[in-house]
């Protein structure tokens, strides 16, 4: 399983290996061993952006999962990929939000990660309450079997964190 990482920010150090091993210890917890997955750390205005034109959201959120197995090929086409998707987290919204739920950005960031697989994975709390509480549990399973989670992000003293 391969795990293609893009950190598009500069402001903190992200422990890119560990980072790396981390989301395959996800994928093979969720059943996704022999998939490849892209997962890039983007700032709030380019999430922002994302979220607008995908999802016709105008504001940051804190994670997008862009499925490869539901894209749309022309007939007559396959398009064979063991690519499973993308999985996009904001960096500054999760800090924010690991404050905020007194956790610590590491924990966030394998949320948000753990978060984002599943939705590739097909899973989708937006569909209704049973299928959310179904996640919700499948994401609880997949966190205790990934912990305890190594230091992954190190904040840089001094650094605004509002938008990045």
């Amino acid at each position: 399983m391969a795990v293609c990482l893009r950190v598009r920010l500069r402001k903190h150090l992200v422990r890119q290996a560990r980072l790396v091993e981390l989301a395959q210890r996800v994928l093979s917890v969720a059943g996704e061993a022999q998939s490849e997955l892209s997962l890039e750390l983007i700032g709030d205005r380019r999430m922002r952006r994302l979220n607008r034109d995908y999802r016709q959201r105008d504001r940051t959120t804190d994670v997008l999962a862009f499925s490869t197995r539901e894209a749309v090929v022309p007939k007559g086409l396959s398009c064979p990929t063991s690519l499973l998707g993308d999985v996009v987290i904001s960096l500054p919204t999760a800090i924010r939000q690991a404050r905020a739920g007194g956790r610590s950005v590491d924990e966030e960031l394998a949320i948000l990660l753990v978060h984002g697989v599943l939705h590739l994975c097909g899973y989708d709390h937006e569909r209704n309450a049973h299928e959310a509480e179904r996640m919700s549990r499948r994401e609880q399973a997949v966190l205790r079997r990934i912990s305890p989670v190594p230091p992954l992000i190190t904040i840089r003293p001094g650094r605004r964190i509002k938008g990045d």
